[in-house]
């Protein structure tokens, strides 16, 4: 097996008393999908803070050389009334040599048309504020991308096109992506590795083969919120 494009050892995170993630270990190859699962307060985002060096944490978390990585967040992070069209947000992205054939290129590859450009950020739907921060993060041509529930706010056909949307940026550009996600039908869809983690490292692996009826029992604390949890999302694959 080639070397990995990430390799995480011994990860451990701590919040003054209160460990967050507890001894983790996990590696990932170029070019999979791994989904990050778990129940709310188990770490998920916790550990992509640590991925991307913005908390210290114990341990060793080991990038391949040369990997440049984008991140998406769960939401916006800067205020949506702010007097920016589209175009001077993906600007502030890439200042040096940027151009508007580079914004063209960019919506176009999330499949927006040109002309939200001229858009206030503002006044772009949430489906389509997250496409933007899809551009975004692809204007530093990562190698691998980082996205934090991507459709937590958009409806349940917006978050289909944006999980198509991903899948069709990956089989383009063949990146490594990391996602946190609470539908299991998307993972079982388009990951090829699942880390179940609930501060420490429940399961990993295929979905397949490591989501056990047992195992979800385990990591979503007993049997009623798993079958809740399967409840509102449909288990199918």
């Amino acid at each position: 097996m080639e070397n990995p494009i990430l390799k995480v050892s011994n990860l451990t995170v701590a919040f003054g008393k209160e460990i967050v993630i507890d001894n983790l270990d996990f590696e990932i190859q170029k070019g999979d999908v791994l989904a990050v699962i778990g129940p709310n307060g188990a770490g998920k985002t916790t550990l992509f803070k640590a991925l991307l060096g913005m908390i210290p944490y114990r341990g060793t978390v080991a990038w391949a050389a040369g990997v440049r990585i984008g991140y998406v967040p769960q939401r916006m992070e800067i205020e949506t009334d702010v007097p920016l069209t589209v175009y001077e947000f993906l600007a502030l992205r890439q200042s040096a040599g940027f151009s508007r054939e580079k914004a063209e290129e960019a919506v176009a590859s999330v499949l927006l048309p040109k002309e939200i450009l001229n858009s206030g950020l503002g006044s772009v739907s949430v489906g389509q504020r997250q496409r933007i921060l899809i551009a975004w993060a692809l204007l530093g041509k990562p190698s691998v991308l980082l996205f934090d529930e991507p459709t937590a706010d958009i409806d349940i056909r917006g978050q289909e096109s944006i999980y198509q949307l991903l899948h069709h940026l990956q089989d383009k550009y063949n990146f490594t992506v990391i996602l946190i996600s609470h539908d299991l039908n998307i993972v079982y869809k388009y990951a090829e590795q699942v880390l179940c983690l609930n501060r420490q490292k429940i399961c990993f692996g295929p979905p397949a083969e490591v989501l056990s009826p047992e195992q979800m029992q385990h990591l979503y604390g007993g049997e009623h919120a798993f079958y809740h949890h399967l409840g509102q999302h449909g288990h199918q694959h």
